[in-house]
């Protein structure tokens, strides 16, 4: 693992985004809340939540961060029939919180897809992208 003991402990945000596409039928049934597992969003948004918080032990030499916020954005798209998702994690560290945003997004749209397989298989998750991070060093960057 990386040293970072001698980095000073800021205020970090990382924002990530990641879309799953489906069928149109799909994604009318989460809409309207008549998915036979249950209520979609509100499940990928804990499974969200909880994966942020679980990065250190999935991804090796990451550091275990202390989160302070999380929040997960799950917004449907009819016209382009996907669901977008937004993590925004928040630390007071000595590194960054990027990848706990990243897995924090990832997980809640594979729990969507986990959640649908049965009905539409052919499912895509696409865009997996870093929008912004701040602190630390290197201070803030954004995504052009």
């Amino acid at each position: 693992m990386v040293d970072v003991g001698e980095k000073m402990i800021t205020q970090r945000v990382a924002v990530t985004e990641g879309y799953i596409e489906m069928r149109p039928e799909t994604l009318q049934s989460i809409i309207a809340g008549e998915h036979k597992k249950g209520d979609v969003l509100a499940i990928a948004r804990i499974a969200g939540i909880m994966a942020s918080k679980k990065t250190a032990d999935l991804i090796p030499l990451c550091h275990p961060l202390p989160i302070t916020h999380v929040e997960i954005k799950l917004e449907p798209d009819v016209e382009l029939n996907r669901v977008r998702c937004q993590a925004t994690i928040k630390t007071r560290g000595q590194t960054g919180i990027e990848i706990e945003a990243l897995c924090a997004t990832q997980i809640a749209l594979l729990t969507i897809y986990d959640m649908c397989k049965g009905v539409d298989r052919g499912m895509v998750i696409s865009g997996v992208r870093l929008l912004e991070k701040a602190g630390g060093k290197s201070g803030h960057w954004v995504q052009n």
